[in-house]
Parts: C-alpha cells; structure tokens; sequence
C-alpha cells in the first residue's frame, strides 16, 4: 500500500486542479447499454397543457347496475332431477378403487408366501443329527472348554483382587463362554 520503498515523498505543493489532467470520456455506444430496455416513459406535460379537472357524471350506478341485470338474459336452470340410476356406470365399481383392491391383495399373497416359505424353512432344520457327529461335536466342544478354563486358572485372579476394569471384563467375558459351551454340551 503506498508509494514503493525508497520512493521520494511527493511534493505537497503538485497536486491536480480543476481542469488539469486527460479526463477519460465514454462513448454514447457505451452509455445507450446501461439504459433501460422497456419503452421510455410519456414526456413530462409542458408548463401550458393543463390536466382535466371537474369530470362529473350524472350516471347513477345503482340504478344503471339495476337496470342491466333486469334486463340480463336469465340464468337456464340445471337439470335438479338428474336419474342417476340411469347412468351408463350406475353401480360398476371404480377403477381406482379395483386398482387398489388389487393392490392390497398382491400385497397379502406376498406376504402369505414368505410365512409359508419362512415355515417351510424351520421344518428342513428339524432333522436328528447321526451319532457320529454328535460325538464329534461333544468333544470339540470339551476340547475349546478345556482350552477356556487353562486361560481361566492362569489368570491370577485368587491371589490379587482384580484391579482393573479391562481385567473384570476378560474374566466375566471367558466365565460366560465357558457357561455357554457347558449349556451346549448339555443339550446335545
């Protein structure tokens, strides 16, 4: 900002006056852009046109207003005593309500379809497992027990209160494994 480093100060007695200088004129194809673009406005009446006062009617407008609808066409009356019963779709249902009643009843057979097929499911899951893989599975079981409770006993949990929160958690964590894997043996 300013005059750049090591410049001269200016002198206070040089300064620009009226009429001094190049003034920079714009161009009347310059100036008709910034006009308006709707139609120009009426000229300003000249000091000796004088605008026109006193208009007065002898028009009375109730009267007049009477007058013209009496003499009005009348209105043509509406058929009052229309026989719907002998409409051409008397009694058909409507087609957006068929539509919707379509609809719905697509939406309960889907919805029909997927319990049938949801019980269908559980019943292939019903079926007795061969001895064989009973046993195999009893003794894995036993065998990730067993691994469980090595890791429960090496927790020195009897001989120090358990003085962490992180510690109170792996050792509820593993107590509830080895309750779980107990149930399942149990059951098969």
């Amino acid at each position: 900002m300013g005059q750049p480093k090591g410049a001269l100060k200016p002198d206070a007695t040089s300064f620009k006056k009226k009429t001094t200088g190049n003034p920079i004129l714009i161009e009347k194809t310059e100036i008709a852009k910034f006009e308006r673009n709707h139609e120009p406005k009426q000229p300003v009446p000249k000091k000796d046109e004088k605008p026109i006062h006193g208009l007065v009617s002898d028009k009375n407008f109730i009267v007049a207003n009477a007058v013209e609808n009496i003499l009005a066409a009348p209105k043509l009356p509406q058929q009052k005593n229309a026989d719907y019963l002998k409409k051409k779709n008397y009694g058909a249902v409507p087609k957006y309500l068929t539509k919707i009643r379509n609809e719905i009843e697509d939406e309960y057979n889907l919805v029909r379809e997927m319990q049938i097929e949801e019980q269908n499911e559980r019943d292939r899951q019903k079926f007795l497992m061969p001895d064989s893989e009973r046993e195999e599975l009893i003794a894995a079981l036993k065998k990730k027990w067993e691994a469980m409770n090595k890791q429960f006993q090496e927790k020195t949990h009897y001989v120090m209160p358990l003085d962490t929160v992180g510690k109170k958690a792996r050792m509820d964590g593993l107590t509830k494994e080895m309750d779980q894997i107990e149930a399942d043996i149990k059951r098969l």
